[in-house]
């Protein structure tokens, strides 16, 4: 039952992502529980997963506006429309 730090660095990476089973989750929570430095691995990996999906949502965001020129033309449409 013993887990390696390899194999707890593994499965902080899938649980991650949802792909931990169950008895994979137990095994990486007693091995946090114990070693410290996974421990502080795994919190460092969590705070990157949040940086980087911020990240994301921010560049999803920002795409999604509409540049001066394009304003322009969407409000010209309507002023015609009236």
């Amino acid at each position: 039952m013993k887990l390696s730090c390899d194999k707890a660095t593994t499965l902080c990476d899938k649980s991650q992502y949802g792909e931990i089973s169950l008895w994979e989750k137990i095994q990486l929570n007693i091995h946090l529980f114990i070693c410290k430095n996974c421990g502080l691995y795994s919190k460092q990996n969590s705070v990157l997963t949040k940086c980087y999906k911020k990240q994301q949502a921010f560049e999803k965001q920002k795409s999604c506006c509409l540049n001066n020129n394009e304003k322009d033309a969407m409000e010209a449409n309507l002023k015609a429309q009236k």
